[in-house]
């Protein structure tokens, strides 16, 4: 697996290691689930809004 390293802050890192910690899981595992569940909430807050022309249009169409 390739990998980069990314500048943060002291205290974010520390924080990042304590949840690790918690978690039971590297800081890079912790990194990557931080990543996905952010993924998740975006994806989750577009879900909820209000669909847009296009969307009703496709929901309000007849299936023959």
């Amino acid at each position: 697996m390739q990998s980069t390293s990314v500048r943060i802050d002291v205290a974010t890192h520390r924080e990042l290691k304590k949840l690790a910690a918690m978690l039971g899981a590297s800081v890079g595992d912790t990194v990557k689930l931080a990543v996905r569940r952010l993924r998740q909430d975006e994806i989750g807050a577009e879900l909820s809004g209000e669909p847009g022309e296009a969307e009703t249009a496709w929901l309000d169409a007849g299936l023959g």
